[in-house]
């Protein structure tokens, strides 16, 4: 939530045309400058920033409560999803809000033809030199210099007026540091790298050999799930992938052969472009195309051929900061103005003029969402602002609110975050913190978060499997799992994780070691195997480890309960947190008790009876799991 700090009054008087002055109070503050960043020098006063303010929504306070009103099996209003139209409605900024702040703008020498108002009224935005931004927010812009070479550019703290303040969510760029520096703009969540690769010389297309070798019929006996869909005309399942990350099809005819599945021999998902993507050709080895494959290899192969799998593919090959919002941007034309747009520092901005970027318009509302969407992608909740994260986890909300399913892995790092960096004292991450580090979208409430598990060595699809875990020499893989530094509880998780923590005992670390106050949002919701996937990746057959792998496996099965739901006339099952935590759905899931998932010098928590922060609830049982959905409204 935005904190309004008092401060001493400030007054700054801008000309005798201002007469109604009211005092400037803080409206952010960051409290560090993030690891790897230094403070080079003031930025230009004449330099330009396109200063965005973000309005405050309407009936923002009351988000969650319209969304548990259509996903809590108890109520009368279970499964009457909204249309885009209603969240839009219900949700713009008041027509107060837009002429307040452009009134101000107004008295402090901006003119109204230099301000672009968005058609959802969500922000304003203004192009102003360096000078004026820092006499209108009170902000002193610097240029910061990253140990890689990147430059950002941001402030440590700005101010609104009071009168202002109350219409105003944030201002972008500001105090959100969100420029990132890995080659992507965040981590894929499958532990397997390069130099970690098992070649398989042979594989196994049925259920012996599913210790070593997890295939499409393991993962069938597994949760029980044998089911051909028969409404796929209505039906719809999704997954992301970030280019330059990429699929061949040759490696998807490989699988699909081997696996005794003909009919998507030669059939490529149906692909949807959002900002330039592309199946890019100028790499084809495993670190480029070993995420795509494995994602689409099980998501196609579980549903069967009868339901073709739309594929988004985000980003052009060259903008370093494709990220999450503009995915969303495609799918919710309002969110593409929603409380300021996109980040600058983080999203990228496009047309791209970057050679080989793409020049096109930005995507904005030009792709229907699917009814259930996984992404095998995450950040660390502390590489991003409290605000920016929790902005679009609000926006997970009203897809939710419309009907959509939303899951993402839970990240491979155990109590880590990605990089097995953990976080210090003062909230910076390092190799060397000791505090827990937990994911991002995972940890907002309004997703469904997947844990991974697997089968002990010499087990059998028919004995209890174990939270996932691998050492090897070039890393560690550890289904991830803990509490938000960001999000609160939320109603439907009360239970599971008050039982959790007044039961869970260690010695390993104390209570100072992550969130728990009890009050805070815990992951993963469920769990699925996430452990030696056979994959067809750059003409080779490898094996795969990662809550990557979870996440599209936990998307085939609720894709085919729509399916079934469906094809009796009823709805999909969109956000489904409430339901799966309720009482009546805990027969449907295998609950896993045993594994841990160490980090940050710690064993991690530890898996228990009931829900647990490295496997949730639990595995599915997919019949089950019909069974129950389809008594539902």
């Amino acid at each position: 939530m935005l904190a309004f700090l008092s401060l001493p009054l400030i007054f700054l008087w801008f000309g005798e045309a201002f007469s109604s002055l009211s005092p400037f109070i803080l409206h952010e503050r960051r409290s560090h400058i993030p690891s790897g960043w230094f403070l080079e020098r003031k930025h230009p006063a004449s330099a330009v920033l396109p200063l965005r303010f973000g309005l405050k929504q309407s009936n923002i306070h009351n988000l969650e409560d319209y969304l548990y009103d259509i996903s809590d099996p108890s109520s009368p209003n279970f499964g009457r999803h909204w249309t885009p139209g209603e969240v839009v409605k219900t949700f713009a900024p008041s027509a107060e809000s837009v002429t307040v702040v452009q009134e101000w703008l107004i008295d402090n020498g901006i003119s109204k033809e230099r301000m672009r108002v968005s058609p959802s009224k969500g922000w304003i935005e203004v192009d102003t030199t360096v000078e004026e931004a820092d006499q209108l927010i009170l902000a002193d812009y610097h240029v910061y210099t990253h140990e890689s070479g990147q430059e950002h550019i941001a402030c440590e703290e700005y101010h609104l007026p009071e009168h202002i303040a109350p219409h105003v969510e944030l201002v972008t760029p500001s105090v959100h540091f969100d420029a990132v520096i890995r080659p992507r703009p965040m981590t894929r969540d499958t532990a397997l790298m390069k130099s970690d690769i098992t070649f398989v010389n042979s594989t196994y297309p049925g259920v012996g050999h599913c210790d070593t070798q997890i295939s499409l019929d393991c993962l069938r006996a597994l949760y029980k799930f044998n089911y051909s869909p028969i409404a796929s005309g209505s039906n719809s399942f999704g997954i992301v992938e970030y280019t330059p990350q990429t699929f061949n099809q040759s490696d998807m005819d490989l699988f699909f052969t081997n696996y005794s599945i003909p009919e998507l021999v030669g059939r490529p998902p149906f692909q949807i472009s959002i900002d330039g993507g592309y199946q890019q050709t100028f790499n084809q080895s495993f670190d480029y195309v070993g995420e795509s494959q494995l994602d689409l290899q099980y998501g196609m192969g579980l549903v069967t051929s009868k339901l073709n799998v739309t594929l988004y593919q985000v980003g052009d090959a060259v903008n370093p900061n494709t990220s999450f919002n503009n995915f969303l941007d495609a799918l919710d034309g309002s969110y593409c103005t929603y409380e300021g747009g996109d980040d600058p520092a983080l999203d990228a901005i496009y047309p791209d003029t970057q050679p080989g970027g793409y020049d096109g318009s930005p995507a904005c509302g030009t792709a229907k969402p699917a009814a259930v969407i996984s992404t095998s992608y995450g950040y660390n909740e502390a590489d991003l602002t409290p605000f920016y994260a929790t902005r679009q986890c609000n926006e997970y909300a009203k897809l939710g609110l419309m009907g959509v399913t939303i899951l993402y892995s839970s990240g491979d790092s155990g109590v880590a975050g990605n990089g097995q960096v953990c976080l210090n004292d003062d909230g910076s991450q390092s190799t060397t913190g000791t505090r827990f580090n937990p994911s991002f979208p995972g940890s907002c409430p309004y997703v469904t978060s997947i844990g991974a598990t697997q089968i002990v060595a010499g087990n059998s699809v028919n004995d209890p499997e174990v939270a996932a875990a691998r050492v090897t020499a070039s890393g560690v893989f550890y289904s991830g799992g803990g509490f938000s530094n960001v999000f609160g509880l939320p109603d439907y998780q009360r239970g599971s994780v008050a039982s959790y923590l007044k039961n869970f005992k260690t010695d390993n670390f104390t209570s100072a070691a992550y969130n728990s106050s009890g009050n805070s949002r815990a992951f993963p919701d469920i769990a699925a195997n996430g452990a030696a996937y056979v994959v067809a990746a750059a003409g080779e057959f490898i094996l795969e480890w990662g809550t990557s792998a979870s996440s599209p496996t936990m998307g085939s099965m609720l894709a085919m309960i729509n399916d079934a739901r469906i094809a009796v006339g009823k709805g999909t099952i969109g956000f489904i947190n409430p339901t799966i935590y309720s009482a009546l759905f805990q027969t449907a899931f295998n609950d896993i008790t045993s594994g841990n998932n160490p980090g940050c010098g710690t064993e991690g928590f530890t898996c228990s009876a009931g829900w647990d922060p490295l496997t949730g609830l639990g595995t599915p049982n997919f019949e089950r799991l019909k069974e129950l959905w389809l008594a539902l409204p």
